[in-house]
């Protein structure tokens, strides 16, 4: 039988974005601000500042990605405290925590939490129809996951 989380209407959602691509988020943070400010907003220290002091809009912070902040992050995604992530990550440029951007981004994969890393894919979250309405995630069984034999 399968299992789900509801998503409520009013949802959470983290905000992240390597430095080259801050301005980006920004900018999309500018154009969406009417939608996103009927949600609750979570982000790495220094894009939460820097949305907080551009946008005038509250977001709640976490540490700076590097610094604990992506795992900060993932801990709140596998409990269940964040409903989608907007990750603005920068493909063309090594980071120091790729290992925390990269175990960030499966958590959202294993927890069936919306992760969109460009524009586009936000736009599309974005103007989703569930966006403003409740939501019913599958919650994937890992039960045989966790009652396999370990040798």
């Amino acid at each position: 039988m399968n299992k789900y989380k509801e998503i409520k209407a009013v949802k959470t959602i983290a905000l992240v974005a390597h430095d080259n691509k801050k301005e980006e988020l920004i900018a999309w943070v500018n154009e969406n601000k009417d939608e996103l400010s009927k949600h609750h907003l979570i982000a790495t220290g220094t894009t939460g500042q820097m949305i907080e002091n551009q946008l005038n809009v509250q977001v709640s912070r976490v540490l700076s990605g590097p610094l604990g902040g992506d795992q900060q992050l993932g801990a709140m995604i596998a409990t269940g405290l964040i409903d989608m992530m907007i990750f603005f990550w920068d493909p063309m440029e090594a980071q120091p925590h790729d290992t925390d951007v990269k175990a960030l981004q499966r958590l959202c994969v294993v927890w069936n939490v919306p992760l969109a890393c460009c524009t586009a894919t936000a736009d599309f979250i974005i103007s989703s129809p569930y966006m403003n309405t409740t939501y019913n995630s599958l919650i994937t069984d890992y039960s045989g996951y966790l009652k396999r034999s370990i040798k």
